[in-house]
């Protein structure tokens, strides 16, 4: 099942809006490197288990 990380759930100083599917490790890569990038954190393990554990299920509409 593909992940979410959307920084909407997260205060910030810049009203970041953007959201990152996909794999589960790709998510959680990609999301560190925005929040080290933008956000001016710091890559350490610590992050990565925080964006770990806020990720999503993608939610999938169905068409019939």
């Amino acid at each position: 099942m593909r992940k979410v990380a959307d920084c909407r759930e997260f205060p910030s100083v810049m009203n970041c809006s953007l959201a990152i599917t996909g794999e589960e490790e790709e998510v959680v890569r990609a999301a560190t490197e925005h929040a080290v990038s933008v956000h001016g954190h710091e890559d350490t393990p610590e992050l990565r288990q925080q964006v770990r554990a806020s990720l999503k299920d993608e939610l999938v509409l169905q068409h019939t």
